[in-house]
């Protein structure tokens, strides 16, 4: 009961915030959705499939990519959006074929790299413009509605933030999701049981990488810019620190994580932007924070934040009196 009164009450906020956000802070609100999104995703994986990606920034580039891609040549932009999640998730199935055989650090490598060198090939490949990529991508548009302004793609983004939810639940609610959980406590006891194992973590490194190819293609419309600086290996690392910090298979647990390190970011930006501070501060700050972040999580809040405070409060309910 308690979960769906906040739940409903965080929606409410969400739906209320855009009307009197200014332009800055609308900024960041979407920003903050747009990683919610990719970071659902990521709790899903390591949560449920117990697959840690370093590489969710290059399905995010991907998705931007794509959309940004086919508007461009005229294709229309509600087409573009549809086709971003897809080819993400259409990468990560042939890739992943060949990467979900490894295990642990040694995935989080392979995919750290295959993020390296996608980053590196669209800095070079003509069609993707290069260093410099591509510019002037039309706004968001779907029959006689555009998206012409911050508010509008407020609200897209977090539309998609609650399909990825939605999604999501029902996933974890179905019964592949139970037989995800078993294989989130042992493979090798999910694989006795019957569950196709490798099928299963090959489906759900698929979906995480269609949320962050949608998360991508609303990312390029709002911005008119996509380039290869656009997604750095550090947006990688950012996702992974908001699942971790959210909770691990938790879906309201990833939005909180995305809310706090977003926040958290944009104060270290603006700590790195006073006089005196040099140019190179906001990339250590920000590796230097993500590092204690992760240590103090780890050692005292373990199952992340959001399932500390349920706990927390389910532990200080009184006790329901039978008569």
């Amino acid at each position: 009961m308690i979960g769906r009164v906040a739940g409903a009450l965080v929606a409410v906020v969400t739906l209320a915030l855009p009307a009197v956000l200014a332009d800055s802070a609308l900024a960041v609100y979407i920003l903050l959705g747009l990683a919610a999104m990719v970071t659902v995703g990521v709790s899903l994986l390591m949560g449920y499939a117990g697959q840690v990606s370093l590489g969710q920034g290059a399905f995010y580039a991907i998705g931007a990519y794509t959309a940004a891609l086919l508007a461009l040549h005229g294709v229309p932009p509600v087409i573009g959006l549809v086709a971003a999640p897809v080819a993400a998730a259409g990468f990560a199935l042939v890739i992943g074929v060949p990467l979900l055989r490894l295990r642990g650090h040694h995935l989080a490598f392979a995919t750290l790299a295959m993020q390296l060198i996608l980053l590196s090939l669209a800095g070079q490949l003509e069609f993707t413009g290069g260093d410099i990529g591509l510019q002037a991508i039309p706004q968001f548009s779907a029959g006689s509605f555009e998206a012409g302004s911050a508010l509008a793609y407020a609200y897209l983004t977090w539309a998609g933030l609650a399909l990825v939810m939605l999604v999501t639940r029902n996933v974890i609610r179905s019964r592949p999701g139970r037989a995800l959980r078993a294989l989130a406590t042992s493979e090798t006891a999910a694989a006795s049981s019957g569950i196709p194992v490798g099928r299963y973590k090959l489906v759900v490194f698929a979906l995480s990488a269609a949320f962050a190819g949608l998360a991508g293609g609303i990312y390029c419309f709002y911005t008119g810019y996509v380039a290869p600086g656009s997604f750095p290996v550090l947006i990688s690392i950012q996702y992974i620190v908001m699942a971790v910090v959210g909770g691990l298979g938790t879906i309201w647990g990833a939005v909180a994580g995305a809310a706090a390190i977003t926040l958290l970011v944009q104060g270290l930006n603006s700590l790195a932007a006073l006089p005196g501070m040099p140019s190179y501060a906001p990339g250590v700050l920000s590796y230097a924070v993500y590092a204690l972040v992760l240590v103090l999580v780890v050692l005292f809040l373990p199952r992340g934040l959001l399932p500390a405070v349920t706990g927390r409060l389910r532990r200080d309910r009184p006790p329901v009196e039978t008569r």
